[in-house]
């Protein structure tokens, strides 16, 4: 994701985190964080685990790889402090927690109680923690476990966590009291410290004033609603790929850093075959050309100013016939997309940033009073249009509005501009977070209701519910730059609800574990595995198609993990996708005879098989194939794409360099209008994402 730091007080001097479930998956101790620590590690930050494990534990995993050489430990739920560099305990700190301890009365006392309660082996033991297990344990019940402890004049410190662990620790013992006790040992103030954890255990460190913190994506509810009024960073990803998103957020770990390292596939035969081929081209003579390019892009995208923004095709260089005239307005949709890919060239090109912020001004001026955001505005009397073809409202147009705002104030830093706009942006995310009609977490999406405007999909589709995941993480960014953490939290954490769903509804596999009420759609899902998220779903059926764009945006914003995004990588590589050019939008086409076909494909000659929405090739979709398979890790194999890009680009009706809207499937010839801003946009973003241009 993109950095959105906030300006801070003090710079972050120390790290406090959590180990299980925060770095590390508990289950199978596999993260990134230890690679990407010893890379990018900074030479003045202090690198501490504050952790329920205790000492041998923790070292273990240190000696075994799993995590990399901290300075300090703090163990055993804040009951020991280690040295790691001195290989010492810390003693001065057990001499305070002696105070009022007496672990036989703890276990005596546990042991008369009349609760489900059982001890925790024995390695998670010490002198100054009993550890329980105590599932689902009502706050009732924890209430009476700490009166009895206090009714035997026990001051103690209970702790319970992840509706399981039941902790009892001296009265000076948990995680925060251990970590501000090495503060004032180190001279280190609190808001030079960064926490980061998943439960309940974890919130003594997140209670401590002026601390700032990480709460990955996978947190128990208990965390999310003890930090819900402090200032943290909500992670998009999970355990150590939210700390390695969050430490690029504080400005600890580079960009860089956030480059995906899992699994190198470069071997397979597959992949190695392709890479083989491209190491004999000329690879100067295709960086030349994608950067001939990059300048034919700059000047396409400078047809497309007006007063009101980007149009979504160049109008001196169209002739509009009937409905053809709408490609002379502001699109909600095409504007979004236009400004996002746009965003390099704000600090460089002064008309084009200001294009970019009227494209937006433009469609804020026209929302409705209910939230929608207009499908376009036309440029000749600033007239808005709600609707597309037949009548039919465009949902995904606001999405990628909400999207593309948010990119723009976090390039920006507008924080003015942003605070002038947000009750208007809250407005239209209840709009469309009423298209939820089942409160499921996923749109409902009428038929021809998003970009593929003659195409007919409907109900949940995939393209349209990666949008709405992004959509609630952007608004939930934005609201923490204006201080509005607790509904920020909100947000970001329905955002984890809707992703989920995605990946159970649209990745089909024969292991899902069915409940015995099924619907249609998942006693088909049971008849085979995908390599892909399916394009789309409703309550008596499903698409096995693959939607090419939304499989690309699925991992752009961190829906699919590396693993899958690869396997969807090779489908799409395997089916030919790319060829001739990058990409058609959907596999496989739709012909006549299909259950899919509808007789209005043949409306204008567009969704023949294809064309346009009917396996057409976008070159604006080309260039986020681009920065789809540069962020898999395969740079070599991304600037080929990117040169076949710069291609059909250069590909024009009536002359070179047009940009053209799309082309056709299996010739690869130009269609559409020429000069269209979105395709000159996405071209200038993914050669800036390769960095062939510098920032």
């Amino acid at each position: 994701m993109s950095n959105t730091s906030a300006d801070f007080d003090a710079k972050i001097h120390l790290l406090s985190f959590d180990i299980d479930n925060t770095l590390i998956d508990f289950h199978t101790y596999k993260s990134n964080f230890k690679a990407i620590w010893d890379s990018y590690k900074p030479n003045n930050v202090l690198l501490t685990y504050n952790t329920g494990r205790l000492i041998d534990d923790v070292l273990n995993l240190i000696e075994t790889g799993v995590l990399p050489e901290p300075d300090y430990i703090i163990s055993g739920v804040g009951t020991h402090i280690y040295n790691f560099k001195e290989g010492t305990i810390v003693k001065e700190f057990n001499d305070i927690l002696d105070d009022g301890w007496d672990l036989k009365a703890v276990e005596q006392i546990v042991t008369n109680l009349n609760h489900p309660i059982s001890e925790q082996p024995i390695r998670f033991q010490h002198s100054y923690k009993r550890s329980y297990f105590f599932h689902g344990a009502s706050a009732k019940l924890i209430n009476d476990v700490e009166q009895h402890l206090a009714d035997a004049n026990m001051d103690v410190n209970v702790v319970y966590s992840q509706d399981k662990y039941l902790d009892i620790l001296p009265k000076f013992a948990n995680k925060g009291n251990a970590l501000n006790w090495l503060l004032k040992k180190l001279n280190l103030n609190n808001n030079e410290v960064l926490v980061a954890g998943d439960s309940g255990n974890d919130s003594a460190m997140f209670s401590m004033k002026h601390v700032r913190g990480i709460v990955v994506a996978n947190a128990h509810e208990e965390l999310y609603q003890f930090t819900k009024y402090r200032e943290v960073y909500h992670a998009e990803q999970e355990m150590g790929d939210g700390i390695i998103e969050g430490l690029i957020y504080f400005n600890i770990l580079p960009e860089d850093a956030k480059v995906n390292i899992d699994i190198d596939h470069s071997d397979e035969f597959f992949i190695k075959k392709e890479l083989d081929t491209i190491a004999l081209e000329d690879e100067d003579e295709k960086i030349a050309l994608i950067k001939e390019g990059y300048k034919k892009a700059i000047e396409a995208l400078k047809k497309n100013i007006t007063p009101l923004g980007f149009s979504a095709c160049s109008i001196e260089d169209n002739v509009a016939h009937g409905t053809d005239e709408n490609y002379y307005s502001v699109w909600a949709r095409d504007g979004a997309i236009t400004v996002i890919g746009a965003l390099p060239l704000l600090h460089k090109d002064e008309e084009i940033h200001k294009c970019a912020r009227q494209t937006l001004v433009t469609l804020f001026e026209h929302i409705s009073k209910n939230g929608q955001i207009p499908s376009n505005v036309r440029i000749k009397d600033n007239i808005p249009d709600y609707s597309g073809v037949g009548g039919i409202c465009s949902i995904d147009s606001g999405i990628w509005v909400v999207i593309a705002f948010y990119e723009y104030v976090n390039v920006t830093k507008d924080i003015k501009f942003l605070r002038d706009n947000i009750s208007q942006i809250k407005e239209t995310m209840r709009w469309l977070g009423a298209h939820d009609s089942n409160n499921d977490a996923l749109l409902e999406i009428p038929e021809a209701g998003d970009w593929t405007d003659l195409f007919g999909r409907s109900y949940n589709i995939l393209y349209d519910e990666i949008l709405w995941y992004r959509s609630n993480v952007c608004f939930g960014r934005m609201l923490e730059m204006l201080g509005e953490h607790e509904q920020a939290g909100e947000y970001i954490r329905w955002s984890q609800v809707i992703k989920k769903e995605i990946l159970q509804n649209f990745w089909p596999s024969t292991k899902q574990q069915l409940f015995q009420s099924v619907s249609f759609a998942e006693k088909q899902f049971t008849l085979g595995d995908t390599s892909y998220l399916i394009a789309q779903t409703t309550p008596f059926d499903f698409s096995w198609r693959c939607d090419i764009l939304g499989n690309i945006l699925a991992f752009l914003h961190g829906t699919l993990d590396s693993e899958k995004a690869h396997q969807t990588f090779k489908f799409m590589l395997g089916v030919g996708v790319n060829d001739p050019f990058p990409v058609v939008n959907v596999y496989p086409v739709v012909s006549p005879g299909d259950p899919d076909w509808r007789p209005y494909y043949t409306v204008n000659l567009l969704n023949l098989p294809n064309h346009y929405h009917n396996g057409g090739i976008w070159p604006f979709v080309g260039g986020f194939w681009v920065k789809f398979v540069n962020k898999l890790g395969y740079k070599e194999m991304a600037i080929s794409e990117l040169h076949k890009l710069a291609l059909i680009n250069k590909e024009g009706i009536n002359e070179e360099w047009e940009f053209t809207e799309w082309a056709h499937g299996t010739t690869g010839k130009p269609m559409g209008k020429a000069y269209q801003a979105w395709s000159a946009a996405q071209y200038i973003s993914a050669c800036h994402d390769l960095k062939i241009i510098k920032n």
